[in-house]
């Protein structure tokens, strides 16, 4: 039987980055077969510790229930170095079959020792009511 020392080595501690998302309705780049969101997410690390976000996975979720796996290196083409205290806010689109939709994943980050750990992308819904227009 593991000591207690030995057990702490198989339960990492949290990552403590918070994620949140706001999405808007992007319906001068629509179509009645195609509906396109933008979404802004913000990551803000409250860790003592700096961490390297490695890559994304995304579910996406559309409203007959097809689901679409996205994942790959960084966002946006960046690998940002979260130190603590920092924010990072990004933005990007996605562009589904129908309304409303749904998407959730996580992000997988590094730690200076070479410690990857997931965080969760909270789900949000992509709802056609929600309009914001882009220039």
């Amino acid at each position: 039987m593991p000591t207690a020392a030995e057990s702490s080595a198989f339960s990492p501690l949290p990552v403590r980055v918070k994620i949140s998302v706001e999405a808007h309705h992007l319906p001068q780049f629509s179509r009645p077969e195609a509906q396109t969101f933008a979404y802004v997410v913000r990551l803000d690390n409250e860790d003592d510790q700096t961490w390297k976000l490695l890559r994304r996975f995304w579910l996406v979720v559309d409203a007959q229930g097809q689901r679409t796996e996205v994942e790959g290196e960084g966002v946006v083409g960046q690998q940002p170095l979260l130190t603590p205290g920092t924010v990072f806010v990004y933005d990007s689109f996605v562009t589904v079959s129908g309304a409303p939709a749904w998407m959730s994943g996580y992000y997988t980050l590094e730690n200076a020792w070479g410690e990857q750990r997931q965080v969760a992308i909270p789900e949000f819904q992509l709802v056609t009511g929600s309009v914001r227009l882009m220039n």
